[in-house]
């Protein structure tokens, strides 16, 4: 399956509570429509919508089930990535991090139980080099720059991590993911040229909001400037 997904790109359908589109049926949806797209994989969160995309597309997906919104809350704990295999990922994303985890397993330990109880893949978010390099040696199928910038041990860079996609492709043996903030075509493109197995792209491809929010700012600025008479209107 991971060969399948070198140079490739993965799409993560996911919605923020409260918005309109969160709800399991739009999310596989979107996930169909990645597919047609030419979406190699599809990385989902929540049990309702790793359930009804597995119902919708064929290609590998990447589950992940966020409990909270600070700290470890990335598939926190075994029972939560467990959880996660049962409602059809065929790959599990997990925490990477060298942080404390909710229920005191160590990330080796976490994988270690996932890989004797299921056939799964686990894909380890990291957030640095460190991250990265541990995640690896704990047993992680792949590494993700998911939480670079979110961690506090690298700068959140307002594009992809380029720095940290380079650094990785020369220390690792398994493939990685470069994801997070990847706004355009180009820059995915970039990142596969860092060194990147693939890419993940979410927001730039299933977020109306934010992707509507950065045409009106673009729109509100030029408007800004004509009205202080630095363009003509």
């Amino acid at each position: 399956m991971l060969h399948t997904l070198r140079g490739r790109l993965v799409v993560s359908c996911q919605a923020y509570p409260g918005e309109p589109l969160r709800d399991p049926d739009s999310m596989a949806r979107i996930a169909e429509s990645a597919v047609i797209g030419g979406a190699a994989a599809i990385r989902s969160q929540g049990l309702d919508d790793i359930r009804a995309i597995a119902r919708r597309v064929t290609v590998p997906q990447i589950g992940l089930w966020k409990v909270g919104s600070d700290g470890v809350f990335i598939t926190p704990t075994l029972e939560h990535a467990l959880a996660v295999v049962d409602a059809g990922a065929d790959v599990v994303a997990i925490d990477g991090t060298r942080r404390a985890r909710p229920d005191g397993l160590t990330l080796e330990q976490t994988i270690r139980e996932l890989k004797q109880r299921t056939d799964v893949l686990v894909m380890a978010d990291a957030g640095s080099v460190d991250d990265a390099v541990a995640a690896e040696d704990a047993g992680a199928d792949i590494v993700g720059t998911t939480l670079s910038g979110y961690t506090e041990e690298r700068p959140r860079t307002s594009g992809p991590d380029l720095d940290l996609v380079h650094a990785l492709s020369t220390r690792l043996t398994v493939p990685l993911f470069a994801e997070g903030r990847i706004h355009t075509p180009a820059e995915a493109r970039a990142a596969l040229d860092a060194g990147a197995y693939s890419v993940v792209v979410g927001t730039a491809i299933t977020h109306p909001t934010s992707i509507t929010s950065w045409f009106v700012d673009a729109i509100e600025r030029e408007d800004a400037r004509a009205a202080d008479g630095r363009l003509p209107r």
